[in-house]
This record gives C-alpha cells, structure tokens and sequence, in this order.
C-alpha cells in the first residue's frame, strides 16, 4: 500500500506515524474492524461500525465514527492507492496518554486506516473447501464479558504459528489434497470456539449450530448474517457449547469472515494428524445456498452481480 489513513488524512505509507505514547501501542488499548468491498462499496460498513462503536463505549476510547465521513475517506485512500477493490483495516486507539495505567478517561482517539488489494480467492475456495486443524492452543478468554476485536492478538498469533507447524509436520499424510488450511481453536474446557480468523457452523441433524457467544467467541459480522440467511431458508440454528464430537457427526462444516464469506469445511485433521473427510469433499448444499444470500446481498448493494 502506498498511502493509508492517518486521523482523516492520506498520507504516503513511509510517513504515516502514531505516537509511542499512544497507548494502543503501550498497551494494547485499541480496536479494529477488517472489511472488503464490492463495487467499490465497503460492505455492510455500517454493522462493522456499530460494533466498533459500542467496543469503544466498552474501553472508554471517544472515537468519532461517523459513518458517511469514514466512507468518504476510504473512498480517498482507495483513489490514491488506485483501487478499485479493497480489503480494508480501520484501526481506532485511545491515542496519546501518560505512561502507566490511565486514572482518567480518554481524551482523543487516534485513527488508521489500511487499505489493501484483495487477496486472490480461487473458485476451488468455495467448491473444494478448507482442511481445519484442531489446534492444541486454546482460546484465552475475553477480557470483558464479550470478545471484543481488541488490538490483544497475540493468542491469535501463537494459533497461527501452531497451524503452520502442524502443516509442516502432517503434511500430505493429514492433508493429501493440499487444501488451504484454517486452525481451530478449542475454550480450556475442550468446547468449539473459532478458527484463528473466522467463525464456526456445523450443520447436523438438519440444524445449524454454532458456538455461542458465551464460548469467548469473536461475535462475528458475517456470523450474524449467516444465522439470518439461515432463518430465511427455514433451518433452526442452535448456539450453545459443543464439543468436538458434533464435527464428526456433520453433514456439512463451513467458516465465515469478511473477506473470505463463507468457505466450507472438507476435511477435519485433528492434533495428532489424523484425518477424516467432510461432505464428501465438496462444499454442501446449505453451504452453497447460504454463499448464494449472503452474495445476493452486495449484488443488491452494488447493483451487478458477483464477479
């Protein structure tokens, strides 16, 4: 990228700073949201922003998201980046403050946004599916009573390390169709949580679960339109706490996140490397289905069709 957002305005990459008082930095103190657009427009950026909204409130971090002024300036680093799609990472810190523990509200917020090509989503992504592997690094719990997606990442990060040595170490033996791969995370007591950057459905026993919010789970935007397309299409969908059991049992396992949409789940490798099959290697019928509403929806946004 070669200029981002940086508290309203554009600047080149190289120049772009937040101050090491900030305590997003010295702390950890700070929120983001990661979006895409189609047609150029940033999709669902209200519901993305809502959350935020009510993260900060959470935090005490005083941001100003107004929604039509962070399109606009989107709009502008898409321009001067010469994008006509984008991921997009809008990041809000509780900005400069002195060092230690605050002993009075924020003041000031400090805003970055990023912007970036999309990254290159085969057809095969959402025919062939994802392997998942159960990761032996457990997801840690919420500071609050939600997760929020919080700047704290690191438990993210050692996730990821994990499912790349695993990959290493398994290899085709785990994985012989060499799908890209996704970790799973499990609570501390064994229970579903969440991939290391998406959320988790199971389809079984024609109901569609998914971990609850109360398992410590990200509640995630695309996770929220899911369970409302499922409605529509009449499918019961349970959110509680499950173990690893129900994923053995299910016709169809699938993922979702913002840039990704939905991506089924075909083939499961659990931590010592053994593996069985999903919906007979194939996205499922309801996976395919549920893609179709939620693409449906941008195609009513942008006016065209998914391409």
């Amino acid at each position: 990228m070669n200029y981002l957002g940086v508290n309203g305005r554009i600047v080149p990459a190289g120049e772009a700073m937040v101050s090491v008082m900030d305590h997003g930095f010295l702390y950890g103190m700070g929120l983001f949201e990661t979006f895409r657009t189609y047609g150029g427009i940033p999709f669902l950026l209200k519901a993305h922003l809502d959350r935020l909204h009510e993260s900060c409130l959470a935090i005490g971090i005083p941001a100003d998201l107004d929604e039509v002024r962070i399109a606009g300036l989107i709009q502008r680093l898409m321009e001067a980046n010469r994008l006509q799609e984008a991921y997009i990472r809008y990041t809000v810190t509780a900005g400069e403050a002195p060092l230690g523990l605050p002993g009075e509200p924020y003041k000031q917020a400090a805003e970055v946004v990023y912007v970036k090509p999309l990254p290159p989503l085969s057809a095969e992504l959402y025919t062939k599916g994802k392997a998942m592997y159960v990761l032996d690094t457990p997801r840690n719990t919420p500071e609050g009573p939600v997760r929020l997606k919080s700047l704290h990442y690191m438990n993210n990060l050692l996730a990821k390390q994990e499912l790349m040595e695993k990959e290493a170490r398994f290899g085709m033996a785990a994985n012989p169709d060499r799908l890209p791969a996704e970790g799973l995370m499990l609570t501390r007591d064994g229970k579903l949580a969440e991939g290391i950057v998406s959320n988790l459905f199971a389809l079984a026993d024609s109901k569609l679960y998914t971990p609850s919010i109360d398992s410590g789970i990200l509640p995630g935007i695309t996770r929220r339109q899911v369970i409302r397309h499922a409605g529509e299409l009449g499918i019961e969908v349970v959110e509680g706490q499950f173990g690893l059991e129900l994923l053995s049992a299910a016709e169809e396992v699938l993922l979702t996140n913002s840039v990704q949409e939905l991506v089924p789940v075909t083939r499961i490798i659990g931590t010592n490397g053994t593996s069985f099959e999903v919906s007979g290697g194939k996205a499922g019928t309801l996976t395919r289905k549920l893609l179709e509403l939620y693409r449906s929806a941008y195609g009513n946004l942008t006016g065209g069709e998914y391409k």
